[in-house]
């Protein structure tokens, strides 16, 4: 019953107040009952139990009291601590000068500062704790306080914003209403929440609109100083064709009045006015300019030029990168004036020389100054220069068997040695013309010494011989990697240069290795050449010997040398001492697995020309003075000639006198693009092997090879006699 009695769910005072009063219930009926059989003692022993428990209870609950004020007491003190803390944190973030909010981990606003969101005052009272971050920037994508740009519309803005929130820092600019700027900075706090910081940058932002568009100021105006100060006429239009910049260049050049040209002025309107005065030059159309202003996508760049009254001008229009364009405009006119001067010049020239092959004085000095002014008239004029050359120096050749007095002697050797002047000086100037005009074609490989210096031995020796020198070559098996015909051409010109300033004494050409290469010398001992004046020499139309005569040569040697070493990269070096001598130096590369043979001594002379008595020597010439000339040299010399124009006037002549040429003698040129190459094959396959030679203007490489390939020999023009003899022997 006590049990039913004492709840165990009531509180403390209330179990006390049920066992005081179950006590005095038990007292008050001990007292009145007067059973002897000891039932009241025992009901005084249950209501002194009883209230040993209520005293205990008692006891533990004043006990439960206490500590339960004092948890109350530290309860309050920790309110008040953190109530003061929340104090502390909204006052500090309110003296923030920014926006500031807080965000917990699952993305709802903690708190905020007054100045978060200010900007926008229509949503500005919806910023409360417990806003979700996903809702925040809703209503922020929407609030017409945010201006948007262009093209942008708030729902992809919300999309953007919100992909950014997965970042841990974020940072953008934001534009609001009334030009002003915010900057929004977001960070990942460690708990997964996020911080968001909002600064007006608008005073930031105007100066720095300011400080662009004064440095926009300044570099328009530098701009601007540039265009005027060019000497070309510039027009610059934006995607739409509408002008944003000119120069009164422009003006003056398309004769449109400066006023005329105004920002926004179409391309359309400026066109018309000068398309009756346009004149284009060559292929180009009158639309092809609308054509592409007008072409959508990228635009190539566009070059023609145009006539506009006197005046001829070069047009460039190019696209810039915002699709706009520029165009310029060059006058060319005194340059096209001086093209056509030098074409019709070069007219006159090709006509004159034409007309006057005869006339071989005047022929040359136009050769020269045609040289001096243009390289390429001299190279496409070479042919008809060493034709007539050709037949001049046999007829004069032809003269020397005739029996004559001995003025008339005097005066042919006189003739013959101007003819050779005018040989050395034309073989000069289109060394030079080649080499000036880059057409020089190199074909570098293993040239032998020993058949080179042989060659050059035998070709200079007279010369020397003729003015008392001791000339000397000693000879080398060495390989070296060159082009063969520029090597000889430069050893040639250094050699001869050598035995022409040497009055007394010896010439000598060797060769010394140094390290992977040859250096080939030739030392001579001529007046020497003052050390101010060695870098003259190499300058063309210089003789340092005042003295020379013309007959000498015209100062070309040197100037070919120092170009053909510069082309075949052959260090060249010149050391000289007044009085005593010069000596040149070229270094070539060796062959790999070359080593030096000296041999001691000159070079043997070959052996002498047999006799040409009755041999029948088949000439085919399409010239006639030459083919007259060089019939006149041969017979002099006992030959029986067959002289033909061509291919099918020798097979008939041959067919009708029924009899096979001991050689073959014949131009590489022939009339209607015959070549005396196929020729001499078409006579090989008809009478087997026989000794066959071309003679040509062609110094090319390729002309060398065709004639090896059907094994003739090569003679060029102006042609030498003795070279021809040699050939026949």
């Amino acid at each position: 019953m006590l049990n039913s009695l004492l709840n165990s769910e009531d509180s403390l005072e209330r179990e006390n107040e049920k066992l005081r009063q179950i006590s005095e219930a038990l007292m008050r009926r001990v007292e009145n009952d007067t059973d002897s059989s000891g039932v009241a003692y025992a009901h005084f022993q249950r209501a002194a139990m009883l209230e040993e428990v209520v005293r205990t209870r008692t006891q533990e609950l004043e006990r439960a009291l206490d500590l339960l004020n004092t948890s109350n007491a530290s309860l309050a003190l920790a309110n008040a601590e953190t109530e003061a803390a929340r104090a502390n944190l909204t006052n500090a973030i309110e003296t923030v000068q920014e926006g500031f909010a807080l965000f917990d981990a699952e993305d709802r606003l903690v708190m905020c500062n007054s100045r978060f969101g200010k900007h926008m005052r229509d949503i500005y009272h919806q910023f409360q704790p417990g806003l979700a971050f996903a809702e925040y920037v809703r209503i922020v994508s929407t609030s017409p306080f945010l201006s948007l740009p262009a093209g942008l519309t708030p729902e992809t803005w919300a999309a953007q914003r919100m992909d950014r929130h997965k970042d841990n820092h974020v940072m953008f600019n934001a534009r609001m209403a009334g030009s002003r700027w915010l900057q929004v900075s977001e960070h990942r706090t460690q708990d997964g929440g996020t911080v968001i910081l909002q600064t007006d940058v608008t005073d930031m932002m105007r100066l720095e609109r300011q400080e662009r568009e004064r440095l926009l100021d300044d570099q328009a105006k530098l701009i601007r100083a540039t265009l005027e100060h060019l000497n070309q006429g510039v027009c610059i239009f934006d995607r739409q064709g509408r002008l944003v910049g000119w120069n009164r260049r422009s003006g003056e050049l398309l004769s449109i009045p400066i006023h005329r040209f105004h920002l926004g002025a179409s391309f359309g309107t400026l066109y018309d006015r000068i398309r009756p005065e346009v004149r284009f030059a060559g292929t180009v159309d009158e639309g092809l300019i609308e054509r592409w202003v007008a072409s959508p996508g990228r635009r190539v760049p566009l070059s023609f030029e145009i006539g506009m009254g006197s005046r001829v001008l070069a047009v460039f229009a190019q696209q810039m990168p915002d699709e706009g364009f520029v165009m310029s405009f060059t006058d060319v006119t005194a340059e096209r004036a001086a093209v056509q001067a030098v074409n019709e010049a070069n007219e006159t020239l090709e006509r004159r020389v034409t007309e006057r092959t005869l006339e071989l004085e005047d022929a040359l000095a136009e050769a020269e100054r045609a040289n001096a002014s243009k390289s390429r008239f001299v190279a496409a004029a070479s042919h008809d220069l060493l034709q007539p050359l050709s037949a001049a120096k046999l007829y004069v050749s032809s003269l020397e068997s005739e029996a004559m007095t001995p003025d008339r002697a005097e005066r042919l050797a006189k003739a013959s040695s101007a003819l050779l002047s005018v040989e050395n000086i034309l073989g000069a100037l289109l060394d030079i013309s080649k080499l000036d005009s880059g057409r020089a074609a190199l074909h570098v490989g293993p040239v032998a010494l020993d058949r080179l210096f042989s060659q050059l031995h035998d070709e200079l020796r007279p010369i020397a011989e003729q003015k008392g020198l001791e000339f000397r070559v000693v000879a080398t098996h060495a390989t070296v990697q060159s082009d063969a015909t520029y090597l000889r051409r430069i050893l040639q010109n250094l050699i001869s240069n050598a035995i022409r300033y040497t009055d007394r004494g010896k010439v000598l050409v060797g060769a010394r290795r140094v390290g992977g290469a040859l250096r080939l010398e030739i030392w001579d001992t001529g007046p020497g050449i003052p050390e101010h004046e060695q870098e003259r020499v190499f300058q063309e139309f210089l003789r340092l010997n005042a003295s020379a005569s013309p007959a000498d040569g015209m100062g070309l040697g040197l100037a070919i040398v120092e170009r053909a070493c510069r082309l075949l990269r052959h260090p060249l070096q010149l050391s000289s001492t007044v009085g005593q001598g010069t000596c040149f130096r070229v270094e070539v590369p060796l062959m790999p697995a070359q080593t030096e043979k000296p041999m001691k001594g000159p070079v043997p002379a070959p052996p002498p020309d047999q006799t040409l008595l009755h041999r029948i020597v088949l000439l085919i010439e399409n010239d006639a003075d030459l083919r007259d000339a060089i019939a006149i040299t041969l017979e002099g010399w006992g030959v029986d000639v067959l002289p033909c124009a061509g291919l099918a006037e020798a097979d008939a002549l041959l067919d009708e006198i029924d009899i096979a040429p001991d050689a073959v003698v014949a131009d590489y040129q022939l009339d209607d693009g015959a070549l005396g190459t196929d020729a001499i094959a078409h006579f090989i396959r008809r009478f087997g092997a026989l000794p066959t030679c071309i003679i040509s203007a062609n110094r090319s490489t390729e002309l060398d090879a065709a004639c090896a390939q059907i094994g003739a020999a090569l003679l060029h023009k102006p042609l030498d006699p003795v070279q021809l003899r040699r050939f026949l022997g």
